[in-house]
C-alpha cells in the first residue's frame, strides 16, 4: 500500500466520564446503533476517503471489529488498533501504523464523538488540505468569548468574528502529521488539546480553518445524545 490516498484515523478510545454512563460514549446507542457507527458510515460512503483506521481501547478491539465493522459491512476499515491513555497518544498510534504501512497522502483525524460529520465537510476539508497542507474544520462562535485570569476576572474580550470553535476532522499531509507528532513524543510535550495545536507548536506551520457545521458537534453529555437523535430524525 504505497499509493497516495486519503485515510481517516477515527479515535474511539477514552471513557467519556461526562456522559455519566458505564459504557464508553462512543459505544452508546444512538437511534439503535453505536455512536461510533455514524462517522464510520460517513467515511465508508465518502468518495474522498480511501480507507479508515479505528483506534480504540485494547479491550474493545474485538467488539469494534465484530459489532460495528463486520455487522455493518464497513469495508473501508482496514485496521482496528489499540489506543493510548490520552488522545494525542492514540493519534500517534494511528500515525505509526500508517507509517509502518508506508502510506502516503493525507490523513483525516476525527473524533468518533462527532457522529454527524458529513460528506460536504469532508469535501471542504479535502480542498483545504490540497491547497494549504494543514487545515481543521470549525465554525465561528455564536457567543462572546472572555479571556480570564487565574482568579476568574476578565482580562480581554476578543473580537467575536475572529473566534472559532474548532472541530474535527483535522486534516494534514501524512508527512506533516507524522513529523509533528514524532517531535511531540520525543520532546514529551503533553499540554496539547488537538492536532492543529501539535502542528502549530512543533512545526510552526499555519493552520487554515475550514467551514464545518454547527451540527458537527461533539457528543459529550446525555443532552447531546438527545440533540443528535433529533437531528438524525430530521
Amino acid at each position: 500500500m504505497n499509493k497516495k490516498s486519503n485515510i481517516a484515523i477515527v479515535l474511539a478510545a477514552g471513557k467519556g466520564s461526562r456522559m455519566k454512563s458505564e459504557i464508553e460514549k462512543q459505544f452508546l446507542g444512538l437511534d439503535g446503533k453505536p455512536l461510533l457507527y455514524y462517522s464510520l458510515k460517513t467515511f465508508e460512503e465518502s468518495e474522498i476517503i480511501d480507507q479508515v483506521i479505528v483506534v480504540t481501547n485494547a479491550d474493545r478491539i474485538t467488539y469494534v471489529k465484530e459489532a460495528v465493522v463486520e455487522k455493518y459491512h464497513l469495508n473501508k476499515v482496514r485496521a482496528v488498533i489499540k489506543g493510548g491513555k490520552e488522545r494525542y497518544l492514540s493519534v500517534w498510534e494511528g500515525l505509526q501504523y500508517l507509517d509502518n504501512q508506508k502510506e502516503k497522502g493525507n490523513v483525516f483525524i476525527h473524533d468518533s464523538a462527532r457522529a454527524l460529520v458529513s460528506e460536504e465537510i469532508l469535501e471542504r476539508a479535502y480542498q483545504g488540505v490540497k491547497e494549504f497542507k494543514a487545515c481543521a474544520v470549525g465554525m465561528p462562535t455564536k457567543d462572546t468569548v472572555k479571556i480570564v485570569n487565574e482568579q476568574g476576572f476578565v482580562e480581554h474580550t476578543p473580537k467575536r468574528s475572529l473566534v472559532w470553535n474548532v472541530q474535527t476532522p483535522q486534516v494534514f499531509t501524512m508527512d506533516i502529521a507524522y513529523e509533528a507528532y514524532k517531535r511531540l513524543i520525543k520532546e514529551k510535550v503533553e499540554e496539547v488539546t488537538d492536532d492543529a495545536m501539535v502542528v502549530e507548536t512543533m512545526l510552526k506551520l499555519p493552520i487554515k480553518l475550514i467551514e464545518g457545521s454547527y451540527e458537527n458537534f461533539k457528543i459529550t453529555t446525555p443532552e447531546d445524545l438527545i440533540m443528535a437523535e433529533n437531528l438524525l430524525k430530521k
